[in-house]
């Protein structure tokens, strides 16, 4: 159930100049069929530039019973395309490169983000191609598509809705996610969402668990 799972962190374009992050996050998915698992990811990123972020992840993974262990690292770029509010839709790419720790498998995914404001609503996706390749995995191409509607209703408190679909997932459900100032330049983004999948090959339910501490 590991190599497939698509549900993961709703990316927006944007890229904050001079600021960095501290991030972990967590995905859980459950089944009656097989063994549940659990990843969680540790990264810290920084912005290089007003248009470029970068961000360093080690990735645990645990299944069943067993105990987390760590199983990946992950390099992620982010580039936003265009300024905020400049056209109809805001864009951005994002690029992951990612490793297997005890072996020789790789994974490369380029994803293109985009954004839009509709009142008080927040319309997000991301769609990715990725290609997977190693010793221990058949070389392929896969997509995946992720989409969020948000609604601002409060600065650390909005709803809203998301889909995740790909290899083995099709899922969807509710998510909130907020921001809390903490001080001058310092803040704590959050998110939570559960997801059930909708075909016999998703995973019964996911949870996602995300936070980011940002200065």
């Amino acid at each position: 159930m590991a190599d497939g799972v698509v549900i993961d962190r709703i990316y927006d374009p944007y890229v904050q100049p001079l600021e960095s992050e501290f991030e972990w996050r967590l995905i859980n998915e459950r089944d009656n069929k097989m063994d549940n698992v659990q990843k969680q990811f540790f990264g810290f990123g920084k912005s290089v530039s007003d248009r470029w972020a970068v961000e360093l992840y080690a990735i645990g993974l645990k299944e069943g019973s067993g105990s987390l262990s760590l199983d990946n690292y992950e390099l992620e770029a982010k580039y936003q395309l265009t300024e905020q509010g400049e056209y109809a839709f805001d864009w951005g790419m994002l690029f992951e490169l990612e490793h297997q720790a005890d072996g020789n498998t790789w994974e490369f995914t380029s994803s293109l983000l985009a954004a839009m404001d509709l009142g008080r609503w927040t319309a997000s996706a991301n769609f990715g191609v990725l290609y997977e390749w190693g010793e221990q995995i058949g070389n392929e191409f896969e997509t995946t598509l992720r989409g969020r509607m948000r609604y601002r209703f409060r600065q650390w408190l909005e709803p809203g809705a998301e889909i995740h679909i790909g290899q083995d997932t099709a899922a969807m459900g509710p998510a909130v996610s907020g921001l809390l100032r903490l001080s001058t330049g310092r803040k704590l983004r959050w998110e939570l969402g559960y997801f059930a999948g909708f075909d016999e090959q998703s995973a019964d339910n996911t949870i996602k668990a995300n936070i980011e501490f940002e200065f």
